[in-house]
């Protein structure tokens, strides 16, 4: 199946529905096939000088069977030149090229806009996601379905499918999905089982965006990652980045490596306890696409390099009854003030959230700390989460 996953802005990071547009307004004809009889969306990304509304444009075609892989070109219209991409369901960080994520960036940033207007956008009325969470979610859930309603669309939603419905009896995914399907436009889902996002693509006759799939990946949040990198920092050619932290079962620093990769002269660190390591197939593929790399265990000596340190929690929910290895893991490396003091000025330390005691309160004061910031003054990783809703109303349009 494919996916109107068409990034639109207000639904990148969390819902993505089927728009009705076709043409140049926000106004969509009545004439269009439903979103049952269509699975492609092209997203048009207009200029920004346009009324906001009316700068990201779908156009909805007749399902043609499954999308394999993203296009993205420019067309010119007059005077004007557009952006158009397609793509299928959002599963995973290696179906995004470089072209594809400078024009959900761009979409992105005319979702801003939208989302500071008074006026509501009704480019998604008409259509329902449906949120389907078998794991907890704060950030994820609520961005998708703030961008959904942001955007005009309704919401369904079960924040704990896997105590309250029917899985708890022993339904399949398969048979959830198909049925879930039947009320809804498109499934935003978070699971427990790496694959499973891929599993319910493979099912659903309608889009489906991966919120997070155990340890395997999480491609919205890395999509809203690079987005906060760019916005931050002015670039993503040339920069260095440390990934710190659970990098085995760290579903975000997989996908945002996968992204990483699409920019010219970037170079990763991996600082993590040696249990949980980044995984053989993610050092791989960085090799494989030139992309260069390097694990060391001196967060110290790797954050005074580094424009961007991404640090992340060690999950204790991945380490089972284990939790003596959990114990050993955890606390290993700590962003606090004496880490600042050796970072350069112009660097910014990013979380996915949430966090523990992996950075100290004291830091969110700092102007570099981007998990909390967007255009305030508040720590740079609050900035980094006000970005998915950005990012996932992109998703949605």
């Amino acid at each position: 199946m494919s996916i109107a996953s068409s990034l639109s802005s207000a639904t990148l990071c969390g819902a993505s529905v089927f728009p009705k547009a076709l043409g140049y307004s926000s106004e969509f004809p009545s004439n269009l096939p439903s979103p049952s009889e269509s699975s492609k969306i092209c997203l048009t990304s207009f200029p920004a000088s346009r009324d906001p509304k009316k700068n990201a444009t779908w156009n909805l075609t007749r399902n043609v069977g499954p999308i394999q892989g993203i296009r993205c070109h420019a067309m010119q219209a007059g005077t004007r030149e557009l952006k158009k991409f397609e793509l299928s369901d959002v599963i995973e960080g290696k179906q995004f090229d470089r072209e594809m994520l400078s024009a959900i960036f761009d979409v992105a940033r005319e979702m801003e806009k939208i989302e500071k207007s008074s006026s509501q956008s009704e480019i998604l009325k008409g259509y329902l996601m449906a949120t389907l969470f078998y794991e907890p979610s704060t950030r994820t859930r609520l961005s998708f379905e703030s961008a959904m309603k942001r955007l005009g669309g309704e919401v369904l939603t079960t924040e704990n499918a896997r105590e309250f419905s029917s899985a708890a009896k022993g339904e399949t995914l398969e048979d959830t999905i198909r049925t879930v399907e039947g009320y809804s436009d498109i499934i935003v889902m978070r699971h427990f089982e790496s694959g499973a996002a891929r599993k319910a693509a493979a099912t659903a006759n309608i889009p489906v965006i991966n919120a997070g799939d155990g340890p395997g990946e999480h491609p919205t949040q890395a999509l809203l990652d690079v987005y906060t990198i760019q916005s931050e920092i002015g670039k993503l050619d040339g920069i260095s980045v440390a990934l710190v932290g659970d990098l085995a079962n760290g579903r975000t620093v997989r996908s945002l490596a996968y992204l990483l990769a699409k920019f010219k002269d970037v170079k990763i660190y991996f600082v993590s306890p040696e249990i949980v390591k980044m995984k053989d197939d993610i050092k791989d593929y960085l090799t494989s696409n030139g992309v260069e790399w390097e694990e060391s265990s001196d967060l110290m000596e790797v954050a005074s390099k580094c424009d961007v340190v991404y640090q992340t929690r060690i999950q204790r929910e991945r380490f089972g009854e284990r939790l003596d290895l959990y114990e050993a893991a955890r606390g290993k490396y700590i962003v606090d003030k004496d880490l600042l003091g050796v970072m350069q000025k112009k660097a910014i330390i990013m979380h996915p959230l949430p966090r523990l005691d992996e950075i100290t309160a004291d830091v969110d004061a700092d102007p570099r700390a981007a998990y909390f910031r967007h255009a305030d003054p508040r720590a740079a990783y609050f900035r980094q989460a006000k970005n998915g809703l950005f990012i996932r109303m992109v998703h949605g349009r």
